[in-house]
């Protein structure tokens, strides 16, 4: 399918990952009328009544589900507003993309894993989500590959970053003006993803000849949370020896982590799919291409 003669519909368009959806269609030449990018306040997935009248009205031919619960912790005590966003919400756009032929894509998360591999996942290996927000995300998994079975596409990725919104390496360069020292957990793994290398990612699925089924899609290569929080002070030009290694226990969260999600893209490639850069190449690419988003408004204590 030629890219700039569908038409597209972004849900969750203002997150990180939608907001560089749009950006990276825009410059694979679709035309701003073909792109329908619509946020949370603009389209509520979960209503069954507004699905419906944007696929009779705009009749997408390309669907890009960015629309998430990612509030991990929360999601622990609110399981059913992320099952909504997470698992209901998908159903109702698998259900109308069969019905209209359109092809959908639904972004998935590493965390429908236990994290207990010392391998990475590959995508047929067997989920065992955790917590709240994995289980959740499964079962919009789940949902997409019954209900559109045809034209359903789920894409995993993981440990995502970029310019829009809160993440980990927004924190991480906030924190390194604020605090001397910082203590980041060193005992979990996962292949770090700029958002910007997804949505690429994304879309050249979207128009290849790659078959429905289960993708995974993240930065290449893995590393720590630490390692990752050192590479963003590296990035500062700030010494990483600042960022000491600890371990999960001293920093108890509601909801479980995966101690190991890094997923295996063997069917990505085999796919004829791009892989993603390496991770720590991306996130140099992220800050020289926009380092101001990532800074805090803060003047550092220093």
């Amino acid at each position: 399918m030629l890219l700039a003669d569908a038409r597209w519909l972004v849900t969750g368009a203002r997150g990180q990952l939608g907001s560089d959806l749009c950006a990276v269609l825009a410059a694979a030449g679709v035309p701003a009328d073909q792109v329908l990018a619509l946020g949370s306040d603009q389209l509520d997935i979960t209503s069954s009544a507004a699905v419906q009248a944007v696929f009779a009205d705009f009749g997408p031919q390309l669907v890009v589900n960015a629309a998430a619960y990612t509030a991990v912790d929360q999601a622990e005590t609110d399981e059913e507003r992320a099952y909504a966003v997470n698992a209901a919400g998908p159903a109702l756009l698998a259900a109308a993309a069969t019905r209209t032929g359109a092809r959908l894509l639904q972004v998935s998360t590493d965390y429908v894993f236990a994290g207990d591999a010392d391998q990475p996942y590959p995508e047929q290996a067997e989920t065992a989500p955790r917590s709240a927000y994995g289980r959740t995300k499964l079962a919009g998994e789940l949902a997409v590959r019954e209900l559109a079975p045809d034209t359903g596409y789920v894409v995993r990725t993981a440990w995502v970053y970029g310019a829009t919104g809160s993440n980990f390496v927004k924190t991480m360069a906030r924190l390194e003006r604020e605090r001397e020292v910082l203590e980041v957990v060193d005992d979990q793994h996962g292949s770090p993803t700029w958002s910007a290398d997804l949505a690429r990612g994304l879309v050249q699925l979207a128009g290849s000849d790659a078959a429905p089924g289960i993708y995974h899609c993240t930065g290449a290569g893995q590393t720590s949370w630490c390692g990752l929080a050192r590479a963003v002070f590296e990035e500062l030009g700030a010494d990483p020896e600042r960022v000491r290694p600890t371990t999960t226990d001293k920093f108890p969260r509601p909801a479980p982590r995966p101690a190991y999600s890094v997923l295996s893209d063997a069917g990505w490639r085999a796919a004829g799919l791009d892989p993603l850069p390496h991770w720590r190449t991306a996130l140099r690419q992220a800050f020289a291409e926009d380092r101001a988003a990532y800074l805090p408004d803060a003047t550092s204590h220093r």
